[in-house]
C-alpha cells in the first residue's frame, strides 16, 4: 500500500536551510514565486484577490521569508497585492522584484533595458511595494539593443542612492554574468532550471563556486521523469511524497546556493510545496535521478 503524501501541515520553511544573499541578507532557501497570483497569462487581476491576499499571509506564517515578484507580473498587480497583504512587512522578509520586461498583452513579453526606463521601473516598484529600498532588484532580461553596462549602470546609481540593496540577473549565461560583474556586484541569478531541464547546469556550477544565489524558475517541471511509474514517481512513492515535493527536494539537495521559488495561487499547493523540506534523498535515489533529464 502506497503511503499518503508527506503531510506538510507542520512544515516550516526554515527547515529548508538558510542562504545569505550577498553574504549579508539571510533567507530561508525555499521561497515563493508571485507570478501566478495574477490573472491568466500573468495578465490582469486574479479571480479572487481576497484569497490571494490570504495566501500571501499564509506564505509568511509558514516561515517563507523570500518572495520573488516582478513589475511585469500583471503587470504591476503582483507587487500591489503583496503590499496590500503584507505591509507593514514583518522583520526579515525579503521581497525581490525585477524590471526590464514590458507587457503588451497576455503571454507577451519584450525586453527594454534603456537606463531611463529601468530607473522609472525601480521608482514605481518602490512605490507599489511601499518600500524605501528593494533588497534584491533583478534585471529581468538583458536587452540586446542596449549595452548591458548601460542597463546595469542605471541600477548601480540607484544602489548607490540607497534604493537598491543587491542586484541580480535573470536568464543569463556564465559569460553574461562575468560581463555584468564588470559593472556591478552580482549576488544572484534566476534561470530556468528543474529536474527535466538542466540547460543552465554550467550557470548553476558557476553560482555554486562563487556563492551566488541561484533562483530556478519553473522549478516543479520534471518532463518525462514525472510520468506515472517513472523513476521520479517510484522514488516519490517510497517517501510517501508527491512528485512535486520530490522535484523541490532534489533542487534543495543539488546545491547549497539553490533558492527554489515555487509559485501557486492555492493554499493546498503551498502546503504541499512546504512538505518538500521533509524529504531527504538517499545516495541511491540521488544517483537514479541525477542522470536523466540533463541537457548539455
Amino acid at each position: 500500500m502506497t503511503p499518503p503524501p508527506a503531510s506538510p501541515s507542520s512544515h516550516h520553511a526554515s527547515a529548508s536551510g538558510v542562504f545569505k544573499l550577498g553574504g549579508d541578507l539571510p533567507v530561508h532557501r525555499l521561497g515563493f514565486g508571485a507570478m501566478r497570483i495574477t490573472g491568466p497569462g500573468v495578465w490582469g487581476e486574479p479571480k479572487d484577490p481576497a484569497s490571494v491576499r490570504r495566501l500571501l499571509r499564509q506564505v509568511v506564517d509558514q516561515g517563507i521569508n523570500f518572495i520573488d515578484t516582478a513589475d511585469s507580473y500583471g503587470p504591476e498587480i503582483s507587487e500591489r497585492l503583496i503590499a496590500e497583504a503584507l505591509h507593514p512587512y514583518p522583520s526579515g522578509l525579503v521581497i525581490a522584484t525585477k524590471g526590464g520586461l514590458t507587457r503588451s498583452g497576455p503571454g507577451q513579453w519584450a525586453p527594454v533595458g534603456r537606463p531611463e526606463y529601468l530607473r522609472q521601473c525601480v521608482e514605481l516598484s518602490l512605490r507599489r511595494l511601499k518600500l524605501d529600498r528593494i533588497d534584491l532588484y533583478q534585471l529581468h532580461r538583458i536587452d540586446p539593443q542596449v549595452p548591458v553596462a548601460e542597463s546595469l549602470g542605471a541600477l548601480q546609481e540607484l544602489q548607490q542612492a540607497g534604493k537598491i540593496r543587491h542586484i541580480g540577473l535573470s536568464e543569463v549565461s556564465v559569460k553574461e554574468i562575468e560581463q555584468a560583474k564588470q559593472t556591478v556586484a552580482v549576488v544572484s541569478v534566476q534561470n530556468l532550471y528543474n529536474l527535466g531541464n538542466r540547460q543552465s547546469e554550467a550557470v548553476l556550477e558557476y553560482c555554486t563556486q562563487h556563492a551566488l544565489g541561484f533562483i530556478p524558475w519553473f522549478p516543479l517541471a520534471a518532463g518525462e521523469m514525472a510520468r506515472p511509474g517513472g523513476t521520479l514517481d517510484q522514488v516519490a512513492q517510497r517517501h510517501g511524497a508527491t512528485v512535486a515535493q520530490l522535484a523541490l527536494a532534489w533542487l534543495l539537495q543539488k546545491s547549497p546556493v539553490m533558492l527554489p521559488i515555487p509559485g501557486t495561487a492555492s493554499a493546498e499547493h503551498l502546503r504541499e510545496n512546504l512538505g518538500a523540506v521533509a524529504v531527504k534523498l538517499t545516495p541511491g535515489e540521488w544517483a537514479a535521478l541525477a542522470g536523466p533529464g540533463a541537457k548539455g
